[in-house]
């Protein structure tokens, strides 16, 4: 069972899930755009153009959708599998940069010399 957890939450597993989730549902914010943009080009006698959905009705509905989604999927999924990362799996504490060494090993040579 440990396995799985720390498959579950060190992986990309929840980020792939998520990312996955918002651009289907952007998808359908696009899609209905699109057809909303292209009814306001064409007209009933062009067909190449014309659409029965292509209302800002439909648009503004997938847009409310789309946020509805993300908010749910943030408030649900991201910020619980933050915590449980967070509690599981604590950050490292981090040790000297890089130019906290170089400087220790200046001085260090500078005050043999």
């Amino acid at each position: 069972m440990s396995g799985f957890k720390n498959f579950v939450l060190r992986g990309n597993l929840v980020d792939l899930a998520v990312a996955v989730i918002i651009a289907t549902s952007f998808g359908a914010v696009v899609t209905t755009f699109t057809e909303w943009l292209t009814g306001q080009l064409g007209t009933a006698d062009d067909p190449m153009f014309s659409t029965e959905t292509g209302s800002f009705g439909n648009f503004m509905n997938a847009v409310i959708a789309f946020l509805i989604l993300a908010a749910v999927v943030y408030f649900f999924v991201v910020v619980p599998y933050t915590k449980a990362r967070e509690r599981y799996f604590p950050e490292e504490a981090a040790g000297p940069t890089e130019v906290q060494l170089l400087t220790e090993i200046r001085d260090s040579l500078a005050s043999k010399s």
